[in-house]
C-alpha cells in the first residue's frame, strides 16, 4: 500500500470551477507513489487546457488508463499523447469497437473519434497494453479489468448497441476500474461504472482480498436509474462505508442528491478543478 500523498484532481467533469472549460466528459489526475496517471481523457482538448490552468503538466504523465471507449472518455486522448510523450496506454480490446446509443431508431455514435483512434494507431507497440484481465500497474495501483455482472438491478445504464438499427446490446465490456491502496483503505476511479458501481466495487475488494473501500469518485450512471437500483446502490454503499463519494459526469442530478441525502458531508458532487487528497494515514 502506499505510504505516501495520493491526490486527484478532476480534469474534466460536466461541471467546473469557474475559469475552466466544461463538457460531457470525465478526466481524472491521479498522483500517487510515485507515478502520475490519467484516468480518461474527456471528449476534447478540455483535458489539456484544464491541466495548464490548474497548473498538471501533462508531459510527467507515465500512464493513461480508458475506462471504457466512449467518445466523452476517449476524446482528447490525440492532444494528451502530444504532451504526454512518454505514456503508456491501458485499455481493453473492446475499447475501440464500433458503437451506438439507439433511440427511436436514431442511433448516435458513442466509439472513440477517429483522431484518438489514429492516435492509438501510432503509438508503439510496446507502449500500448489490452487490458483483458486485473492487473497491478504499481505495487498499489491496479485495473480491475473486465467486471462480472452479477447484481440483477443494474445494467448498462442506456440503449447501447453495436449496430446502428440497434439488434445487439452492447454489454460495454471494455469497463473497468483502477484503484489506488492506501494504509486506510482503497481509493477506486471509476469512467461510467457501466457495470454497475455495486458490481464494480465487489470486483474490486475481491480483487484485494476484501480491503475496505476509502473512497470512489467518478461517473456512476444512475442518470436514468429506477427506484429500486438507486436504493440498492445506496444501501451497498451504506454497507461498504467509504469516507467520501464523489460522484461526476453521468451520475445525474436526482442520484446526487439522494446520495447527498444519505450520506451527508461524506458525499462531495464532482467538478473539474476540485482536489482530492488521501494522506498515507
Amino acid at each position: 500500500m502506499s505510504t505516501e500523498t495520493t491526490t486527484i484532481t478532476i480534469l474534466v467533469d460536466n461541471r467546473g470551477a469557474p475559469g475552466l472549460v466544461t463538457e460531457h466528459g470525465l478526466s481524472l489526475h491521479i498522483r500517487t507513489a510515485g507515478h502520475n496517471l490519467l484516468f480518461d481523457t474527456g471528449q476534447s482538448d478540455a483535458c489539456t487546457i484544464n491541466s495548464r490552468i490548474l497548473g498538471l503538466d501533462l508531459g510527467e504523465i507515465d500512464a493513461i488508463v480508458l475506462s471504457h471507449g466512449h467518445y466523452d472518455h476517449t476524446g482528447g486522448l490525440a492532444g494528451v499523447f502530444g504532451l504526454a510523450r512518454r505514456a503508456e496506454l491501458y485499455c481493453h480490446p473492446a475499447a475501440v469497437s464500433p458503437r451506438y446509443a439507439v433511440r427511436d431508431h436514431q442511433p448516435k455514435p458513442l466509439h472513440m473519434p477517429r483522431p484518438s483512434m489514429a492516435a492509438l494507431d501510432r503509438l508503439p507497440e510496446e507502449r500500448l497494453h489490452w487490458v483483458q484481465q486485473s492487473m497491478q500497474l504499481a505495487a498499489t495501483i491496479g485495473l480491475s479489468g473486465p467486471i462480472p455482472r452479477q447484481t440483477a438491478c443494474e445494467d448498462t445504464g442506456g440503449p447501447f448497441f453495436l449496430d446502428t438499427g440497434g439488434q445487439r446490446p452492447d454489454p460495454i465490456d471494455d469497463d473497468l476500474a483502477l484503484w489506488i491502496d492506501t494504509p486506510t483503505g482503497l481509493v477506486v476511479c471509476v469512467g461510467c461504472a457501466h457495470a454497475g458501481l455495486v458490481n464494480t466495487l465487489v470486483q474490486v475488494q475481491r480483487l484485494t482480498g476484501g480491503r475496505p473501500i476509502r473512497a470512489v469518485i467518478g461517473g456512476f450512471h444512475l442518470l436514468s436509474a429506477n427506484e429500486r437500483r438507486l436504493r440498492a446502490t445506496i444501501d451497498a454503499l451504506r454497507t461498504l462505508a467509504p469516507e467520501a463519494i464523489i460522484p461526476c459526469h453521468c451520475t445525474g442530478e436526482a442520484a446526487v442528491a439522494a446520495l447527498s441525502a444519505a450520506f451527508g458531508n461524506r458525499c462531495h458532487p464532482g467538478h473539474a478543478g476540485l482536489r482530492c487528497q488521501y494522506d498515507a494515514g
